[in-house]
């Protein structure tokens, strides 16, 4: 199985080389790697050039991104991994393992950062995705090629594109849930505040499950919180 990870990419030159370091091991098994570059101002695109398969540019928004990377991928399997997220060890056979039983899944999710709560938001989201069969964007989906193309890829809206992805993916069949944890940065969290961060995200999916349009969800999460962008 050929492996296409699609990486979405937006002002992430602090991090993206140790990010691709940590993926090339992948890129010498034979998988591919794809950077969508969403309009940085930074040295992003230029970083990436050495240790991508491929680097693209697209519209800016994350789903946007994804579907851009997925467009050119050559891979067997789809895999959408976040900027700040590194795999588990052998992710590439957990995967194949994986879309042998079931056509989508995702990979439990551990947050780094100094806040001990975080380990709980951690365990309450793998908990919820278990329970719901939701998946979001941090725990590293992924999915066979011919499953993402029946769905219509990611729904191009600002926020909540993995919820509703995850939706659509449902009807094809349940996720498989790996217990394997992926690393992604609590850096979100630590910048406005554990618990306000949580009730934010509690509120936000409530609103998005009642049928509230994603824009206008969109406009509160990038709203300034607190003072700060």
């Amino acid at each position: 199985m050929k492996l296409s990870i699609i990486l979405p990419a937006l002002n992430e030159a602090a991090g993206i080389v140790a990010t691709l370091t940590a993926l090339q091991p992948l890129r010498a098994a034979g998988h591919e790697l794809i950077v969508v570059d969403g309009g940085s101002v930074d040295a992003t695109a230029l970083l990436t050039s050495v240790d991508a398969d491929q680097v693209i540019n697209s519209a800016r928004g994350r789903a946007r991104q994804m579907n851009a990377g997925a467009a050119v991928a050559s891979g067997d399997a789809l895999l959408f991994l976040h900027a700040d997220t590194r795999l588990p060890t052998q992710a590439d056979s957990l995967i194949e393992h994986a879309l042998q039983h079931r056509l989508w899944g995702r990979f439990d999710v551990e947050i780094s950062g100094r806040p001990a709560l975080l380990r709980m938001v951690a365990g309450m989201m793998n908990r919820r995705s278990r329970l719901t069969g939701i998946a979001t964007g941090d725990q590293a989906m992924f999915m066979t090629r011919a499953a993402f193309d029946a769905v219509g890829g990611y729904p191009e809206q600002p926020l909540m594109e993995d919820i509703e992805l995850s939706k659509r993916l449902k009807r094809l069949g349940p996720p498989a849930c790996l217990r394997q944890q992926v690393v992604t940065s609590g850096r979100r969290w630590e910048q406005h505040g554990v618990w306000r961060t949580i009730l934010l995200m509690w509120r936000l999916r409530f609103d998005y499950w009642r049928g509230v349009p994603a824009e206008r969800l969109a406009a509160r999460y990038h709203a300034p919180r607190g003072g700060k962008p």
